[in-house]
This record gives structure tokens, C-alpha cells and sequence, in this order.
């Protein structure tokens, strides 16, 4: 770990397009520009020596340091504190909207609170992952950093005219840029670092800083109001919903897994995936909880995504069927996994990979997470057009004559196709929501064909994905193993929550997989998955499992765990993918996934508490 922060000592910032992580000791060491899927400007994330970073830190080699949101909005305050002063840096990104930009402004003001304090601030990028050189020009009004395939960077000072000259404090240092800067209480300064500049460095003024603040407060704040949830854990839920727009790609709606890749999910291992692309299961899910918390109109973006992503490809007749596993925020598909071998990944965690080679396995799963998403969007009054209608039912005759075949799973394994359990599960669901919109809304369909494929799905999982000994379903078929992924048979429909078959299953994952409230996928060792090493426990499945009892009428127990998962959060309430026995996040940061689940556990919880 030597030179690399833990996971959970981040915060992140973000302008609707793209985003960034930074440190509580003040350093931006993850930034990709203009998307999130774009090659990172700053990566020290993934190399501390060659993956390049902006750090405004204070030059005390003994300080504290203590980080929080501007509440309701997506504003970071990073603090430090001496004997001698105390000064903050405040991080944020305008945010530009819904229209595609290569403009991108990562705004960092740093001010002295109490007393004096000296600040150490350096700007060294590493464009293209570190692959391609830059050089350094300084001019009167700030610098710009230049790499060989084009790709500019542009400092900005934030400084009044009776400030030293810029001069006269920077340092250049073979294309890096340092500046030490002392202030007394009440004095500020800064930088805004702007990628796709429309013009040469320009002094920004403290008036004209206040007013970037302003109106990124007052955007946040705004769009924070159209949440409806009043109950217990506002806060934990309020700060989710944040950091889920945060992820979002506004000019299409897709909703990014993680802004980040490649982060582990155990140190050493090569578990290490890249997340900033948009899952159909993901942006499902972000459907329910959006919707649950009044979200109207994000959630209508995320299902105009889906259904483009239904459009593009119905009536396919490939084997790994019509839709993508996942996309890039701009719906495109070309996600070819690539290994950066010049960098040494995070604490030594290679490879570090950019791509996703999982993007064109087989999931059977996502076809009922699709058409339940877009059948719970029907029912809060989103309506599905001519042309959807006769995509979605494209799709469903492709998956009655595909659904019976091995998969690779929800969990992406490596280790060959099987017949997973959940993917059959979800199969059902899909056959299901299809035929209840066409009963609803007498549109025209293969009523039959669909109501015979889910039953045959059903009559299938009860026969070959229950598990005698194990008194419970189990991964798939022919195996013993337990999957946490069969928590969500209660919350689909497949299983009532009152079934003994379901409590008995409930109970065999709880034995297996269970460790403190902290939920694991599945056993590596029991049910191997192609790859070498372990993983932590899944923060995602924690809150699955909080559903599931919830459901089951356990509500205490519910309860206890969710209050448990709480104190997981990181010191700004965000979760990592999973969660080590140590308590350590790993994985990709944050992770949407983790944060969709904490919102649908905690309305359920919610309305058990209230007795509704």
C-alpha cells in the first residue's frame, strides 16, 4: 500500500459527463476527460510514479485532514488542520448539461481558515493512461500543458490583481508544474483546470469563482428537491441519489457501473475490471430506485436509453442474443479489454485493464431485468410506443428459443457456461412482464408461445435448480453451491416471501455466505470462475439480503444488518463494489450498483418499520 491511498479515502466530483476522485490529503489522482470511458488525464490511482495526479496539500509535514460535502450538493470540502492554521480546499465541476462537450473544468479553491498555512500544489498529468508526453507552457496568466496527440490542459489561477505574479512562484520541473502559496486567514486562492479550452490561461477573479460556486450549489441543491423520501436514513439516501447522478452520462441518460477501472477486488489479485461503461442490469435497476424516490426524470432517460439499446439490434438472430451485456455511454458496443502493462496497478494490483471483454458473453438475465424495469416504468405512467412494443417483442422470440442454454451469469464469470440458476429465474421474468403489458394494454403478441416458455422456465427451475441436500436453489444446475444472486427470487415474484422452500433457501445462504451481515456472491473455491485469488464481501448482495428478509417478515434481523452495512460507508457515506473482512472497500469507486441497492433496501425497510 506504500504511496496508495485506501479505496475509501475518495470523494467524488463530477460535471454530468465525467468525473474525478480526490484524496483526503487534497490529491486528484483519477480524472478522464471528456467521458468517463475516456483515457485518464490524472491515474495516480493506478501508478503513483507514471499515472500523474493534482495535489494541493500543505506543506506541514504534520497535519490532520477531514473531508465532507457541502450539504446537498456534489461540492467537496477537504480540510487541514495544524497548530499554526487551518485551510481548506473546495473541489467541484461546473456542470455542463446535456449536450456533448470536450469542455471539461475541475475547479479547486484553496483557502486559509485560521491562522497561516503554506500549501504545496502541483499539477503534473499524464495524458492517454500516461502513454503519450507532454510539454509545459507558462505564460503571464496561467499554463498550459500540451501532449503530443493534441490533447491540451489549462491552468487557470484564481487570484486578484494585487496577488504576487504568477511568475514569480511557478516551477517547472521536466513538464510538471509546482507552486508553494502562503496565506493568511480570510485570503484564498486557486486554479481551474480546463481540458478543451476554447482559449489561451486567463486570471479568474474571486467574483467570478463565487459565481462557478453558486451556481453549481445551486444546481445541485435544485435538483435535489425533487426527491420525495422523508424516512430514517435521508441523508445516507439523499448523498446515494447524488453520487448515482454523479454517474450519469447526461446527454444520453446511461448510467456508468463506476467512474473508475481496474481497482481490485483483493490486493494483488487480477480481479480487476473496468466499470465506466453502462450495464443493461444497472440501468434497469437505477429504474426502481429512481422512480422509488421521484426521480421522473432521470429514470425517463434511463428507459429512452433501453429502449434505443432494444431498438438497435430486435430480431437478431445471434447466439449471444439481440442485446449487449453493456454499452458505452454512448450506446456504442466496441468495448475490447486491452492491458496497460506500463502501469503497476493500485498497491501493485495487476493487470490494469481498460475495456471489458465480459461485454460480449452470454447473461440471460438481463432480458427480465429489461422488461421489468420497463414494465414498473409502464405502471408509474411512462408510456412504451409502437416501435418499442414490436422491438420488446423481437426480443422475446428471440429468448424463447434461446433461453434453455448454459450462460456465463450475472457475475461475469470466466470459467465456461453453465445453466445459472438466476438467469432461468430471470428468464421467467421477463416472459412474465411481457405478458402483463400486453394484457394491460391488448397490444398485439405471442401470447401463447411467451405463456408457455415461462412455465416452462418455471417447471425447470423447480425441478433441476433445487438442491435436496442443500434444502435450497442453488447456483446452477447440478451443483451444490450457493449464489446470492437467488435472493431477489422473493422481490422478482418467482417465490412468495412466505414459502417455506423460499425461508429454507434464505436460511442455506445465510450459512454459506453470510459472514457478520456482510454477504459474499458465491464461493470461488466451491464453484470455480476461471480466475485465480478471492474476492471480498459484496456490498451490492449485503443489500439484497436486507431486502430478502425484509420481505420474509424478519425485520429486526433487516434492520441490524442494514444499520451494520451504515458503518461500511466511507467517511462521505459511499461504497466501493465489495468489502473486505477488515472492513477495507475494494473494487471500483463508487460503485452505482452498491448505491441502487441501498435506495430499494431502504424504502422496503422503510415501509416494514411503518407497517405498510
Amino acid at each position: 500500500m506504500d504511496g496508495y491511498p485506501l479505496i475509501e479515502n475518495h470523494g467524488l466530483i463530477g460535471d454530468l459527463q465525467t468525473a474525478a476522485l480526490v484524496t483526503t490529503e487534497g490529491m486528484v489522482d483519477w480524472f478522464c476527460s471528456p467521458r468517463f470511458d475516456s483515457p485518464s488525464v490524472f491515474g495516480a490511482l493506478l501508478d503513483k510514479e507514471k499515472g500523474g495526479h493534482c495535489t494541493v496539500q500543505p506543506a506541514h509535514l504534520t497535519h490532520a485532514t477531514k473531508q465532507l460535502y457541502l450539504p446537498g450538493t456534489a461540492i467537496l470540502v477537504t480540510r487541514f488542520m495544524t497548530e499554526a492554521g487551518a485551510g481548506e480546499v473546495v473541489d467541484f465541476m461546473p456542470v455542463t448539461g446535456t449536450t456533448v462537450t470536450p469542455r471539461h473544468r475541475l475547479v479547486r479553491l484553496v483557502r486559509c481558515v485560521r491562522g497561516t498555512m503554506t500549501f504545496q500544489v502541483e499539477i503534473a498529468p499524464r495524458f492517454d493512461y500516461g502513454r503519450a508526453k507532454h510539454e509545459l507552457h507558462i505564460t503571464e496568466h496561467g499554463a498550459v500543458f500540451a501532449a503530443e496527440d493534441g490533447t491540451e490542459l489549462t491552468m487557470h489561477p484564481i487570484r486578484e490583481p494585487e496577488d504576487e505574479r504568477l511568475l514569480d512562484v511557478l516551477t517547472n520541473q521536466d513538464g510538471d508544474l509546482s507552486v508553494s502559496v502562503t496565506l493568511q486567514a480570510g485570503q484564498h486562492r486557486g486554479v481551474i483546470l480546463e481540458m478543451g479550452a476554447e482559449g489561451p490561461p486567463t486570471e479568474v477573479r474571486l467574483d467570478a469563482y463565487q459565481q462557478l460556486f453558486d451556481q453549481t450549489t445551486a444546481f445541485w441543491r435544485t435538483w435535489l428537491t425533487q426527491s420525495r423520501y422523508t424516512g430514517r436514513w435521508r441523508e445516507m439516501v439523499e448523498r446515494s441519489a447524488i453520487t448515482l447522478k454523479l454517474m450519469t452520462f447526461a446527454p444520453s441518460g446511461a448510467l456508468v457501473a463506476a467512474p473508475t477501472t481496474a481497482l481490485p477486488e483483493q490486493l494483488g489479485g487480477e480481479r480487476n475490471w473496468d466499470y465506466r461503461f453502462t450495464w443493461i442490469r444497472d440501468a434497469s435497476f437505477s429504474v426502481y430506485a429512481l422512480l422509488g424516490l421521484g426521480f421522473t426524470e432521470e429514470a425517463g432517460a434511463f428507459i429512452a436509453w433501453l429502449s434505443d439499446r432494444v431498438k438497435e439490434r430486435a430480431g437478431d438472430s445471434g447466439t449471444t442474443g439481440p442485446l449487449n451485456v453493456m454499452y458505452k455511454v454512448d450506446g456504442s458496443s466496441d468495448l475490447d479489454e486491452q492491458i496497460l502493462d506500463h502501469w503497476e496497478g493500485y498497491a501493485g494490483s495487476a493487470p490494469v485493464r481498460i475495456g471489458n471483454g465480459a461485454a460480449t458473453q452470454l447473461q440471460l438475465d438481463i432480458y427480465g431485468e429489461a422488461l421489468d424495469s420497463m414494465h414498473f416504468a409502464h405502471q408509474h405512467g411512462f408510456q412504451i410506443g409502437h416501435a418499442g412494443w414490436t422491438s420488446m417483442r423481437e426480443n422475446l422470440d428471440w429468448l424463447a428459443d434461446h433461453w434453455d442454454q448454459p450462460e456465463e451469469g450475472i457475475w461475469e464469470t470466466r470459467g465456461g457456461r453453465q445453466d445459472f440458476t438466476y438467469g432461468r429465474v430471470m428468464s421467467w421474468v421477463a416472459f412474465d412482464r411481457a405478458l402483463r403489458l400486453a394484457e394491460s394494454k391488448g397490444w398485439p403478441s405471442a401470447y401463447g408461445r411467451w405463456q408457455t416458455e415461462r412455465d416452462a422456465v418455471y417447471e425447470q427451475v423447480m425441478a433441476k435448480g433445487w438442491n435436496e441436500e442443500q434444502q435450497a436453489f442453488v447456483q446452477h444446475y447440478g451443483s451444490d453451491v450457493l449464489d446470492s444472486s437467488l435472493l431477489r427470487m422473493a422481490t422478482v415474484g418467482f417465490l412468495s416471501p412466505d414459502d417455506p422452500i423460499w425461508a429454507s433457501t434464505l436460511d442455506a445462504i445465510e450459512r454459506a455466505l453470510v459472514s457478520d451481515s456482510l454477504v459474499y456472491r458465491y464461493n470461488p473455491e466451491a464453484s470455480p470462475d476461471g480466475l485465480r485469488g478471492s474476492e471480498g464481501t459484496f456490498s451490492l448482495c449485503t443489500f439484497m439480503y436486507v431486502d430478502a428478509l425484509v420481505r420474509a417478515g424478519r425485520t429486526d434481523q433487516a434492520r441490524l444488518v442494514y444499520e451494520k452495512m451504515m458503518g461500511y460507508a466511507n467517511h462521505l457515506g459511499l461504497y466501493s463494489e465489495e468489502v473486505d473482512l477488515t472492513g477495507r472497500q475494494l473494487g471500483n469507486f463508487p460503485q452505482a450498483f452498491t448505491h441502487l441497492a441501498l435506495i430499494d433496501a431502504t424504502l422496503a425497510l422503510d415501509r416494514a418499520l411503518d407497517g405498510r
